[in-house]
């Protein structure tokens, strides 16, 4: 059941995993970062998402910005000890963890995801296709969402609305670009060894086609 989706905002930050210091996001969206988008306005554990095609409708512009983040993380491991022993702290001291990084963002972006979803093993005998697609029309109509669908971050809120005709491709975009290889998804078929999975990712005519994980061309 195909769905197309056109979202649109400020900025975006789609982060290379290569990249450990400073943030520096890739040209266009990854097909990670369209699937949790997609995730964030209707899950199920009855479908999977999978991401078709991924259309640039804006040009590509990158812009510097320098952000707060916390250096250090409250693992899980502590948390379930606290909650065993019902005793210790919880808390992160944002002031003393506190540290500036720079970032190489993506702004005033737009893209259509072309994307379609798959029934698992884990539908009700009474979930179909039609059911969900009728849920997923709906809830995009009225601008429903479980959380703020993003760009990357949490920070960088995403507009979005349902495709009913195709915005131009720029005329920078014409033609074939190469953008190297690009983050395709992490791989949960094996829940104890999660996968980062790449793919080499080319514009064609401003459209990134995104391959399935059995074509050949996703590694990792």
């Amino acid at each position: 059941m195909p769905i197309s989706l056109e979202v649109w905002g400020k900025y975006a930050s789609f982060n290379r995993p290569e990249m450990k210091t400073e943030r520096v996001s890739y040209d266009v969206m990854t097909p990670s970062a369209a699937r949790g988008l997609l995730e964030a306005i209707y899950w199920h554990p009855g479908m999977k998402w999978c991401i078709d095609r991924i259309r640039v409708c804006a040009p590509i512009r990158f812009t510097n910005l320098r952000r707060n983040e916390i250096s250090s993380t409250l693992p899980a491991r502590t948390a379930r000890t606290v909650m065993e022993r019902g005793k210790g702290e919880l808390w992160i001291a944002a002031s003393k963890d506190i540290q500036q990084r720079s970032a190489l963002l993506l702004r005033d972006v737009r893209y259509v995801i072309e994307a379609h979803f798959d029934m698992t093993d884990r539908a009700a005998s009474k979930d179909n296709p039609g059911k969900f697609q009728d849920i997923l029309k709906r809830r995009i109509q009225k601008g429903q969402f479980y959380h703020q669908p993003c760009f990357g971050c949490r920070e960088f809120p995403a507009n979005f609305k349902l495709c009913e005709e195709l915005p131009p491709c720029p005329e920078e975009l014409l033609g074939e670009r190469d953008l190297g290889y690009m983050l395709w998804d992490l791989d949960y078929t094996d829940p104890r060894n999660i996968t980062p999975r790449f793919f080499r990712a080319k514009l064609q005519d401003g459209v990134l086609t995104v391959p399935t994980l059995d074509s050949g061309e996703v590694i990792g």
